[in-house]
């Protein structure tokens, strides 16, 4: 796993919880994209925590993750650990804390930046892979982006050096009661970033599979022993089934 440099993400999370300042926009607001998390992508969980790692944990702590648990998950060593993920920590039974004083990040957003091990089941992972997408230039707004996801938000879009500007596009439909209403239809770039479109999505969708597995870990192996209780149920009912038909054969 590579260390990734860039724009700090964990701004771009607060907007998760804070609650928009502009006015309301009069469009119709967009359907979820799916996020599709596969917490059996191992390489995508790593990918993740790198992200989470060198972008959100800046600000952002996530207090019931430990660092041992999760690289028994992400089947990482010690050593990866240490060097790629345990920015400002030096044991691994430690949690992931936050880089910055509570207060400090208080004065600075208005609200400190929460904990973010269970945002995913606070908000779904859909909210929040489509947030990040979101964001789109919008002139007389403070930050000069809004989102459509939380329209008036009060955060500046970060990851515009990846992504790259964006606009939306609206489609005007008209109800039998002759009401006006724009649907977006899509996006059209204005102007690139670093990142391809494909290679932003993947970007993401790492981050939220990530996201999505810090809020329940345990998910993983309690999936794994679904399976395998299946399977045992399943091969003792065809012996129980075998058994019956044995002991009930003479019977007339």
């Amino acid at each position: 796993m590579h260390r990734v440099k860039g724009v700090s993400l964990a701004i771009a999370l607060v907007g998760l919880m804070l609650a928009g300042t502009g006015q309301a926009s009069s469009a119709a607001g967009p359907a979820m994209q799916p996020a599709n998390n596969d917490m059996s992508n191992i390489p995508s969980l790593q990918r993740g925590a790198a992200n989470f790692m060198n972008y959100c944990s800046g600000c952002h702590s996530a207090q019931y993750v430990r660092f041992n648990s999760m690289g028994a998950d992400l089947e990482l060593s010690e050593t990866q650990l240490l060097k790629n993920l345990m920015f400002n920590a030096e044991k691994t039974f430690e949690t992931i804390r936050s880089n910055i004083p509570a207060d400090d990040s208080k004065r600075w957003f208005g609200v400190a930046p929460p904990d973010l091990s269970l945002m995913a089941r606070s908000r779904g992972s859909d909210y929040i892979y489509n947030f990040l997408r979101g964001f789109y230039a919008e002139e007389g707004r403070p930050t000069g982006v809004n989102n459509v996801v939380l329209e008036g938000t009060s955060m500046p879009h970060v990851l515009v050096n990846l992504q790259g500007l964006q606009r939306p596009l609206y489609e005007e439909t008209v109800s039998s009661t002759g009401e006006v209403t724009q649907v977006l239809q899509g996006f059209d770039l204005v102007s690139a970033g670093t990142m391809t479109p494909e290679q932003f999505d993947g970007f993401v969708r790492d981050t939220v599979n990530f996201l999505d597995y810090i809020s329940e870990p345990v998910q993983m192996k309690r999936r794994v022993i679904g399976v395998w209780t299946l399977l045992f149920l399943t091969l003792f009912l065809i012996v129980a089934y075998m058994l019956k038909n044995e002991i009930w054969k003479d019977v007339t």
